[in-house]
Parts: C-alpha cells; sequence; structure tokens
C-alpha cells in the first residue's frame, strides 16, 4: 500500500514517515498543500494522510480540489482544530476521517487500517460506457460480451478503470502495474496495451482505451481518439 503524507512540520513529517514505514507502507511526503495535491493527481496513492494549514493549498481546499478531480485516494485529516464545525468541513469536504492533534501514533496506524480495510472489502463495480469490471469475481465485459483476461492484463484494466477520465503517464502506471523501473526503451507497457484494445475496443462501436501523445493513456468514453 502507497500513502503519501501531506504536512509542513518536519520534526511530524520524520515521525508520522517511520511509523508508516515500520508498519509495512510505502511511504512518501511533500510539504505543501498544492504539491501535495499535484503529486495525488500525478501518482496513485491509497491514502493520504493530510493536514489542514499547509502553505500553497489548505487541507480542506485540498480534500474538495481532489474529489472534484474524482481523486480515488482514500484522505486522512490530522489538524489540532478540534471543533465539531471542523470536522464537519473536513468530512464534507470529501476526507473519509479525521484525526485530531495530537494522537497516538497507535491509533493512527488503527485508522488507517480500518480504512483500507473497509476500502477491500466491499469492491464497487468499475464502468466505463459500457464496459464493466468486477474486482470481487475479476469479471470483465463489454456489452454482453466476456471479456478473459491474463493476470497483468487485468491489473492495468483496473488500474486505467479507477483512474477513468486522467491521463496517466508511462511510467506511473509501469510503476503501478509491475511494481518497478523499467529502462527508457522498455515497450512492455504498449504491448499490454495494445492486448487490451485488441480484446476490448476492437469491433466495439466506440474505443475507450486513448493515447496521449507524449504523455501516456487516459481510458474514457468519447467521440474522438488520438492514437
Amino acid at each position: 500500500m502507497k500513502l503519501l503524507i501531506v504536512e509542513d512540520d518536519p520534526g511530524l513529517v520524520k515521525v508520522l514517515h517511520k511509523a508508516v514505514t515500520e508498519a509495512g507502507y510505502i511511504a512518501t511526503t511533500e510539504s505543501d498543500g498544492l504539491r501535495g495535491l499535484n503529486r495525488a493527481l500525478e501518482e496513485s496513492f491509497d491514502l493520504i494522510l493530510l493536514d489542514v494549514m499547509l502553505p500553497g493549498l489548505d487541507g480542506f481546499s485540498f480534500c474538495r480540489r481532489a474529489r472534484e478531480e474524482k481523486l480515488p485516494s482514500l484522505i486522512l485529516i490530522m489538524t489540532a482544530r478540534d471543533a465539531v464545525k471542523d470536522k464537519v468541513e473536513g468530512l464534507d469536504a470529501g476526507a473519509d476521517d479525521y484525526l485530531v492533534k495530537p494522537f497516538p501514533l497507535a491509533e493512527m496506524l488503527a485508522r488507517i487500517r480500518a480504512l483500507l480495510r473497509r476500502a477491500q472489502v466491499t469492491p464497487t463495480i468499475l464502468q466505463v460506457g459500457d464496459l464493466r469490471l468486477n474486482p470481487a469475481n475479476r469479471d470483465a465485459r463489454r456489452g454482453e460480451k466476456r471479456i478473459l483476461l491474463s493476470a497483468t492484463e487485468y491489473t492495468l484494466l483496473e488500474y486505467l478503470m479507477r483512474n477513468a477520465g486522467r491521463v496517466l503517464t508511462r511510467s506511473i502506471i509501469k510503476e503501478h502495474v509491475w511494481q518497478y523501473d523499467f529502462g527508457g526503451n522498455d515497450n512492455v507497457l504498449e504491448v499490454y496495451i495494445s492486448y487490451l484494445r485488441s480484446k476490448i475496443d476492437k469491433g466495439a462501436s466506440a474505443p475507450l482505451i486513448h493515447t496521449v501523445r507524449g504523455v501516456g493513456y487516459v481510458l474514457e468514453m468519447r467521440g474522438d481518439t488520438v492514437s
């Protein structure tokens, strides 16, 4: 699981990073709200630990903009503001949970586990146009046609569908699907995109997988295509 810590207190960042990495998570940190939001939109994180009082962009605005951009990451807000109205504002802005500073690290880790567990227990059926994917049984269908996928094809398709409408860079897709860095000349992603296009878009009324030249790919229903 990948976590993003957006916090501007260097001492707290060090403590949080140590706690979550020792708990087995992969952690990335940002000290500025706007940079943190851009990082969250460019990469894939399962959960974001988010301070409220941040330079660049405050935590509540971060949440609102993240949800407007359909960011799927869970968000756990951390703040010293413990008034009920602040908690309500944070949750209404799009946060999934709220921690009041100071808090025991054990409680924070328990909240993280609970949020991640809740997200995994009830997988939502993903749908883009007439393409449906059920993460519970890995059943994929385009209209009435069932699509048989290899393990890697499934992982790639699920990632594209969970980020439908977002342009994903080649490096981010490779890191998420294969979980290690490829050399600059490795074309494995292009090969698997070709496999998916053959199974999903071939013979369909409209393509769903689109190439964004010089950047990467996006899965969405639209009238035009860039190849």
